[in-house]
């Protein structure tokens, strides 16, 4: 894949996890506390997948995702270790949200999701706009 494919790539994950977000504030909206924990998991997968897209690195298992980020990423002081800490939660609730029985997130929880999620996303999107530059 010629580099300005992997650029449309990485924008194309960029747009998706912007769409998760705003599927995450309406779930919350709906009080389906659950499903916006999901979505915002899932905007900041879909950043990272953008990140990697720039690599030319693709991986079918969220864990290698996220190994990857941790390795190239943050490792490698691209990115604070907060970065690590948001998604890193971020995984363990939609995990818990998505497959434990008679789990219950918290309202304030998945507002945290989402706050951290919209900062995540933010952030990779920068980089990946000055990546260009």
């Amino acid at each position: 894949m010629d580099e300005h494919t992997r650029k449309d790539y990485a924008k194309y994950r960029i747009d998706k996890a912007k769409r998760c977000i705003r599927t995450a504030e309406i779930n919350l909206a709906d009080g389906d506390y659950e499903g916006a924990a999901n979505r915002s998991y899932y905007a900041m997968f879909h950043s990272v997948r953008g990140l990697l897209a720039l690599d030319g690195q693709e991986f079918k298992k969220h864990s290698a995702v996220i190994a990857y980020f941790r390795r190239e990423y943050i490792k490698s002081g691209k990115f604070d270790v907060e970065m690590s800490d948001m998604l890193g939660d971020s995984f363990e609730a939609r995990g818990s949200s998505d497959y434990d029985d008679f789990y219950v997130i918290s309202k304030e929880r998945v507002i945290q999701q989402i706050d951290n999620a919209r900062n995540f996303v933010c952030r990779i999107e920068e980089y990946i706009l000055n990546k260009e530059e």
